[in-house]
């Protein structure tokens, strides 16, 4: 009850400053982050968390899992039949640039072996847009810009799981969830996709019968209903939940805009919940000790990680294409990593390697930096696109009045 306690305690903080976060540098991520390494055992010892604990790998599981859902109800099918060149280029060619330019700097700087190497760029290839809220969910942002960050990390969770999973299994002996064989990964890779594309229409079909329909208060939890059997489907048969969610919530969203609709508000608050809840108790794994078993060479590579190898590999990838200067370095910066690289660092190191905790040192350092990087960033790169009411409400009561009164003049004129 005291992981509790003190979640509902720094999500009321995160309330109270989300106005202020969402108008500077202040990041609501940050302080979940923050508020899990310091009620831990490295700092004020209230909560007793190990990378092992049951609770870490599901919160992350859920996190990511609510967060692919609601992204894929953002994806437009139409615009992406139309802009589909963009992301593929990210993930055909800037997500390989960048698996391989993390492998070398773990290998050359870390000192890990090539094949525990190449599992770290495994595990760091992922990118996740929700640390980076202010661009991609924001209308006033470019729509292609958006689109490429959104459809990039929905899909390439799952393109990076069985590239990890073969690794994990190339490494030494594997645990748990670590199978070797390629023809069951692609089963479930299959039939995650399966799942995520036939239960949404099967639920849009039942509410078209004739009999059958929701009432307006209860429409929002359709599509939550469908989320939560889909997400226990995808662990009974052991096919992929994360490619599953995001196909389901695009599905659905063509499918059934209405119910989109209704359940958006819901399923964004929900997403965040679960985010907020993971942020926390991965923090409570950012221990000193933690820190202090990083290497100078590993902490040269989590630098080169973010300010160097994914901005090079989208650029190098993004050559040719219509986007404009600007639009590629935003898109080049915010490559940050999330929930799906927390998840499979967690199987890294559950997996019993003989370098799995090295690895899952470097790859826990990276993401905590990468967050603190990323979502502290966006608000301010946002404006250069002009997204000034970032907060939903005016970052000045005399400015907005000021506002206001110009427009009834205007209107009057």
């Amino acid at each position: 009850m005291v992981l509790v306690a003190v979640f509902g305690v720094a999500l009321l903080i995160a309330v109270l400053l989300s106005g202020l976060a969402a108008r500077t540098v202040l990041s609501t991520s940050f302080l979940f982050l923050l508020g899990g390494a310091l009620v831990s055992d490295g700092f004020l010892g209230l909560i007793h968390i190990t990378p092992d604990s049951e609770i870490v790998s599901v919160t992350a599981d859920l996190a990511l899992f609510a967060v692919l859902f609601t992204d894929g109800m953002h994806v437009s099918f139409p615009k992406l039949r139309a802009h589909w060149k963009n992301p593929a280029r990210a993930l055909g060619l800037g997500m390989p640039l960048a698996f391989i330019g993390m492998a070398l700097l773990t290998h050359y700087l870390v000192g890990l072996d090539w094949t525990t190497s190449f599992l770290v760029g495994a595990v760091l290839a992922p990118t996740d847009p929700v640390f980076a809220s202010a661009i991609v969910g924001r209308k006033e942002v470019p729509a292609k810009l958006r689109q490429l960050l959104n459809v990039e990390s929905g899909i390439n969770d799952g393109l990076a799981l069985p590239v990890v999973l073969i690794l994990i299994a190339a490494a030494g002996p594997t645990a748990g969830h670590a199978e070797a064989s390629l023809g069951k990964i692609a089963l479930e890779l299959g039939l995650g996709l399966a799942f995520g594309v036939l239960l949404p229409l099967f639920v849009a079909g039942l509410v078209r019968f004739g009999l059958l329909g929701a009432e307006p208060k209860l429409q929002p939890l359709l599509p939550l209903a469908t989320g939560i059997i889909l997400y226990g489907l995808c662990h009974l048969t052991h096919a992929n939940p994360y490619l599953a969610a995001f196909s389901a919530g695009a599905v659905l969203t063509a499918a059934s805009p209405e119910a989109k609709t209704a359940f958006e508000p819901l399923g964004e608050a929900l997403a965040e919940l679960a985010k907020f809840a993971a942020l926390l108790v991965f923090g409570a794994l950012l221990t000193p000790q933690l820190f202090g078993d990083l290497s100078f060479g590993g902490y040269v590579a989590v630098v080169l990680a973010i300010v160097l190898i994914r901005p090079a590999s989208l650029l190098i990838s993004l050559i040719g294409t219509r986007i404009d200067r600007r639009e590629k370095l935003v898109a080049a910066w915010f490559g940050p990593k999330g929930f799906a690289s927390v998840v499979y660092g967690l199987l890294v190191l559950q997996a019993g390697i003989p370098q799995g905790k090295e690895a899952y040192t470097l790859i826990a350092v990276c993401i905590a930096a990468s967050i603190i990087a990323h979502s502290s960033t966006d608000v301010p790169i946002a404006r250069l696109f002009h997204v000034d009411d970032l907060a939903g409400i005016p970052a000045d009561h005399d400015e907005a009045a000021a506002h206001h009164s110009k427009e009834i003049r205007h209107a009057r004129a």
